[in-house]
């Protein structure tokens, strides 16, 4: 077979699928389930769908035939035969004739594990794309866009603005910063009046309890009492913070939102030296390390320019997760 003649055969399978992608779908339009009726919620009446019969095959993991059903703009970009999702048009989406088997060129989809799609399920998905097949709002992008609808309204990805500050009726020598002013305003509101600033001795074991999560020792206390200079306080402020104990205390939380573990955790539960994390950690709170190259180094530390070996030791955060040895586990999804 010559060259050109695969070019033409080829050619006619193209002209064959354009005809099924237009006048062919919308003729078999009137052989899909009819559409749910009411309004679809894509996360209650459709992701459930995609996730459970399509996604193994075309979600982040695989894109069988280069098709992610997964995410918004990926789905509604299609996949290496074109779009198969038309928001407005049910006939020429490709999608609702492979899961009901209408579709020439494939098996009915999905076409093993859980059963195929029901009718009432065809019946939302059709639903859903005529009413526009629109996608749960997604998180803003680092450029500022979603991958599909308009930007969340969520506080998270709102820009902070600053308060104007309150006034009070009663203004009084507890305050010391605008911040004072707002906890008063909501006392005033509630009717209550601050308590009597503490006792020195007590304001030592307090600080010292919430920075070091150690109690003062007497020597210590001693020494604040008798520490008469108009900011003894800061300056304990200042010792306490610079104290290895500080990295120790609040270290810990990050360590637990981190899974943070001397064990591999689950099944075997073998032991694994990860503790230089833990010391990365504790040191960088103790070098008041600013918080994103804190989280940069913990997640490609190892792939900065001439990254030094504590920047590669920062990375043990993505080795924080469980380990599950047992057979028949398929080891990259559970890296993943």
């Amino acid at each position: 077979m010559t060259r050109i003649h695969v070019f033409l055969c080829g050619l006619g399978l193209l002209a064959v699928g354009v005809a099924f992608a237009t006048d062919g779908d919308r003729a078999g339009a009137s052989k899909l389930p009819p559409a749910a009726g009411g309004a679809m919620d894509f996360a209650r009446d459709v992701r459930p769908i995609l996730s459970r019969s399509c996604v193994p095959c075309h979600g982040a993991d695989k894109q069988k035939g280069g098709l992610r059903l997964d995410e918004g703009a990926e789905a509604l970009k299609g996949g290496n035969s074109g779009a198969v999702i038309f928001p407005g048009d049910a006939g020429r989406s490709r999608l609702l004739f492979a899961v009901t088997g209408l579709d020439p060129d494939l098996k009915k989809m999905p076409p093993e594990g859980k059963p195929a799609l029901s009718a009432d399920e065809i019946g939302r998905l059709r639903a859903w794309i005529e009413q526009g097949a629109k996608w749960a709002v997604s998180p803003p992008s680092v450029t500022g866009g979603t991958s599909a609808g308009p930007k969340s309204n969520h506080w998270a990805f709102r820009p902070p603005v600053r308060p104007a500050v309150p006034s009070i009726h009663n203004p009084q020598s507890a305050i010391r910063n605008p911040i004072d002013t707002f906890i008063l305003t909501r006392l005033e509101a509630e009717k209550l009046t601050p308590s009597a600033e503490a006792d020195r001795a007590t304001l030592s074991r307090r600080l010292s309890l919430d920075l070091l999560g150690l109690p003062p020792t007497p020597v210590e206390v001693d020494d604040f009492l008798r520490d008469t200079r108009p900011d003894a306080y800061e300056r304990l402020v200042d010792r306490l913070l610079a104290s290895p104990h500080y990295g120790e205390r609040w270290g810990r939380h990050w360590l637990d939102a981190a899974r943070y573990a001397d064990s591999d955790g689950y099944e075997k539960d073998k032991p694994r030296p990860v503790w230089p994390y833990r010391d990365w950690v504790i040191n960088a709170l103790n070098r008041d390390l600013p918080y994103d190259r804190f989280i940069i180094e913990q997640v490609a530390g190892d792939l900065l320019p001439n990254a030094t070996q504590d920047q590669r030791v920062a990375t043990g955060y993505l080795r924080n997760s469980m380990v599950n040895e047992e057979g028949g586990i398929d080891p990259e999804q559970f890296r993943m």
